[in-house]
């Protein structure tokens, strides 16, 4: 295995969609010098702008784990909390066996 990944889906509040995009922004400048953060993506959904979808890969799931532990991951979840309408149940999670961009 050469990582873990997540992907996930939040639905912003009707007209919140840009408003937890830079939450969202915010928290991949955070996690980008988190240990063993090596990829964290946020999309927009072509077909409904208060929809998002974040992509993201660890070097270890532990490593993400403890990323949720900094404060100011934890300051950006309490921001983006109430403007969520849904998110996934679960993330899709997965370990990483390799391709373009991961070594």
């Amino acid at each position: 295995m050469k990582g873990y990944g997540r992907f996930g889906r939040l639905q912003a509040e009707p007209g919140k969609g840009d408003e937890l995009a830079s939450i969202l922004m915010e928290a991949s400048k955070v996690v980008s010098s988190a240990t063993g953060c090596q990829i964290y993506l946020v999309g927009r959904d072509v077909n409904d702008s208060d929809c998002l979808w974040v992509y993201e890969v660890w070097r270890k799931r532990e490593n993400h784990q403890n990323s949720l532990k900094l404060r100011e991951v934890r300051e950006l979840i309490a921001k983006a909390v109430p403007i969520i309408r849904a998110m996934s149940e679960t993330p899709f999670e997965f370990d990483i066996l390799g391709g373009k961009g991961i070594t």
